[in-house]
């Protein structure tokens, strides 16, 4: 289909949540005019590959820079790329599985891809199929094991006849293999290059003998003639040229044969065979001017039976049976052997050797290499159609996720009507009586909190693991209380898959969660205050009482231990009661009691001094004096809460203040609550058994003060009028 025109205003179409416009991509055309819409109106204008809930595939295709980002042109690319391709942008927005029928088949391209689509249905075995999905072509292996020319340049024994399949498995033994794009091990163009040039020069250097006389001396008896007269070689000519410096100077000839000191040493040794290294080195026959080689007696004894085998096999056959070898002689017979030397030393290196000499020069002299590379000719045609397969899942991959992934970037349309989970929401966190659904990977906690905090929102880091794999989520609580949230406490998490995991708090960022806690937090700091000072009384009490208790047993046990060293005194006369000492003491409790009283009497008269319909008003006043402050900072935190530095400490780049409000808040965390209709039975054999004299004794209390003060006020207000006054002085002394 044809992109719309720069020029052509579209009319958009906006919603509001968390206290911001965000556009509304409900049809085809709102995808394809989002060049138009100005970024400054887009919720975000970057993204991760990674951390979200989102296909990896799809995001690195979209990628097109490979940097781990998406961002806005790149997803407008990707919705260009995919209009082009289908006859209506409206299947973007629809999802899901691509129709045949929705591919634009009006141009060579779109024609091509459709062929392409129909490929790898047959390949799957669903030619009839009219739907493609990225289930489909994510089975690579299949799509291209079941088509015989898969456009990689590479050749595979499946398929092939008897003699193709067994030049392709010699191929890859000697030469390599190359995998093929359905998993299996096949043969490229360089491999068969290779492997047919150096066979062709391996059979070609093995066939020269046959045509070169020169090379094969002997016969048959060559090769063995030839490794009798290499092993002596290097010593006869050491011999002749010991001979020579002895003709030149006359002073060499002994000095050439061995020292006498070498010959003392050798025969102090036991001489266990002729092979001994030391009489090895000896000169192979006595050193002289124009001496020869003698092949019947005379010879080192370590080199004789060698001698005696180069006899045999090379100087009989060419020379004829003699008892003494000259240095002309033993130049003609290195000259026979000397073409056969250098054919050997021109033998090709390669690992084809192995191969059968037979096997391989049939596979040269026949049709193998011409057929094999006609295979590797059409599978390199298929490569266009290859490609568009990589295009087909390009396209499939697109229809399916790419307005759910628009939905997740230029608006958070699935986190703010609660349709679906956002691409950004790892799962759901169940912990201390309620369900947290936002819930973000990180990576580093400590890192992430510097940032996320604020944001204003009440987070848990935990860290969850299972089966020896470790994720770290940071979780909003957005309702109910912080009471019983503390670094160690237990929970479970469930990813978006439904796995569960063990999560443990590690980390957390305090803000206000709600305005019931708000309201409660002053009392229950009093409360909290109060236990601590009690616990920590009782504690002071309860260690005196065992120190006094220690302490009389050590006296006890004291006096029934110590002797005394004299008669006793006398017993002493007890002290007299310090009145002085106790006049203090009960002064200030008097005035103690009397400050606390005049204060209850003071505002017992005058709340009683007030209109009946006066007194519920001053209740709440009270009450609204004590939570009314800390109610209202709460509510001021948590409707400015931010869903911004949450994802932007994860990467992202939010554009706009994304509010998470006291409503919306409520609804990302949910209390525990009793299902609709459900029974509940009040009866609890385990409750405290409290008693109801208390409660009676205050009711009548309350009911005879009403009473006498509807019947009697005056006498009431002189009943208080005492009280009121200042309390008496304490007695003196």
């Amino acid at each position: 289909m044809l992109l719309p025109s720069k020029t052509t205003l579209h009319r958009w179409r906006f919603f509001r949540a968390g206290g911001f416009d965000q556009v509304r991509l409900d049809t085809g055309a709102d995808l394809l005019n989002l060049a138009q819409l100005d970024q400054k109106l887009w919720v975000a204008l970057s993204c991760p590959t990674q951390g979200v809930e989102f296909d990896p595939r799809t995001l690195a295709l979209i990628d097109a820079d490979h940097d781990g980002h998406v961002r806005a042109p790149e997803l407008i690319g990707a919705i260009d790329w995919a209009a082009t391709r289908l006859k209506s942008a409206d299947t973007l927005v629809q999802g899901g599985a691509l129709k045949l029928n929705d591919i634009d088949d009006s141009h060579d391209d779109g024609r091509k891809l459709l062929a392409s689509a129909r490929g790898i249905l047959a390949s799957l075995g669903k030619a009839d199929a009219t739907t493609l999905t990225v289930d489909d072509c994510a089975d690579v292996a299949r799509i291209y094991g079941g088509m015989a020319f898969n456009g990689d340049g590479v050749v595979t024994a499946a398929g092939q006849d008897e003699t193709l399949a067994a030049a392709i498995g010699t191929i890859v033994a000697q030469v390599g293999s190359k995998p093929d794009r359905s998993g299996e091990a096949g043969i490229d163009r360089d491999a068969l290059t290779r492997f047919f040039d150096e066979a062709r020069a391996l059979v070609a250097w093995r066939a020269e003998p046959v045509a070169k006389a020169e090379l094969q001396p002997l016969g048959a008896d060559t090769e063995a003639a030839l490794a009798a007269l290499q092993a002596v070689r290097a010593k006869v000519d050491d011999f002749f040229m010991r001979c020579r410096l002895a003709a030149f100077d006359p002073r060499a000839g002994g000095l050439l044969n061995g020292s006498e000191d070498d010959l003392k040493r050798i025969g102090t040794q036991v001489l266990a065979g002729a092979s001994d290294a030391d009489v090895a080195a000896l000169p192979l026959a006595y050193v002289q001017s124009g001496a020869t080689v003698p092949l019947a007696g005379g010879l080192n004894p370590a080199w004789a039976d060698a001698v005696a085998a180069m006899h045999d096999h090379v100087v009989v056959p060419l020379l004829g049976a003699r008892t003494e070898l000259s240095e002309a002689d033993w130049a003609q017979l290195k000259a026979r052997f000397a073409p056969r030397e250098a054919w050997l030393a021109a033998k090709p290196a390669t690992a084809l050797e192995a191969v059968d000499a037979d096997a391989l020069a049939a596979l040269v002299a026949g049709d193998v290499h011409a057929r094999l590379s006609a295979l590797l000719d059409q599978d390199e045609a298929a490569a266009e159609q290859a490609a568009l397969i990589a295009d087909v899942e390009r396209l499939v991959r697109y229809v399916r996720d790419l307005a759910r992934l628009a939905n997740n970037f230029v608006s958070f349309t699935d986190f703010y009507t609660r349709r679906d989970k956002a691409s950004f929401q790892a799962g759901t966190l169940y912990i201390d009586g309620r369900s947290c659904d936002l819930c973000v990977k990180v990576l580093d906690p400590a890192r992430h909190a510097a940032l996320a905090t604020l944001s204003g929102v009440y987070l848990v880091y935990v860290d969850c693991t299972r089966a020896g794999q470790k994720v770290s989520i940071a979780a909003a609580v957005t309702a109910g209380d912080s009471d019983q949230l503390m670094v160690g406490r237990n929970g479970v998490f469930y990813d978006r898959e439904g796995r569960d995991w063990d999560a443990t708090i590690t980390k957390i960022v305090d803000h206000p969660i709600s305005i019931r806690q708000a309201f409660w937090s002053p009392y229950k700091k009093v409360v909290r205050l109060i236990a601590e000072q009690a616990q920590k009384f009782a504690a002071a009490k309860a260690k005196a009482a065992d120190d006094l208790a220690t302490q009389s047993v050590i006296k006890a046990g004291d006096k029934v231990t110590t002797v005394p060293a004299a008669a006793p005194a006398p017993n002493q006369p007890p002290a007299a009661f310090d009145v002085a000492k106790f006049a203090g003491i009960f002064a200030a409790l008097g005035l103690a009691v009397g400050a606390i009283g005049t204060a209850l009497a003071s505002v017992v008269t005058g709340f009683i001094g007030l209109k009946p319909w006066q007194m519920p008003l001053a209740l709440l006043g009270l009450v609204l004096l004590i939570s009314g402050p800390a109610m209202a900072m709460a509510y001021f935190k948590l409707r400015n809460r931010n869903l911004g530095p949450i994802l932007d400490a994860n990467g992202w780049a939010i554009n706009t203040r994304a509010r998470i409000n006291i409503a919306f808040g409520t609804a990302l965390t949910q209390t525990a609550r009793l299902p609709d209709g459900a029974d509940r039975a009040l009866m609890d054999p385990y409750a405290d058994k409290k008693s109801r004299w208390p409660w009676i004794v205050l009711a009548l209390l309350v009911l005879g003060w009403i009473t006498a003060y509807a019947t009697a006020p005056e006498k009431v207000h002189e009943l208080l009028q005492p009280l009121s006054a200042p309390a008496a002085s304490a007695p003196k002394a």
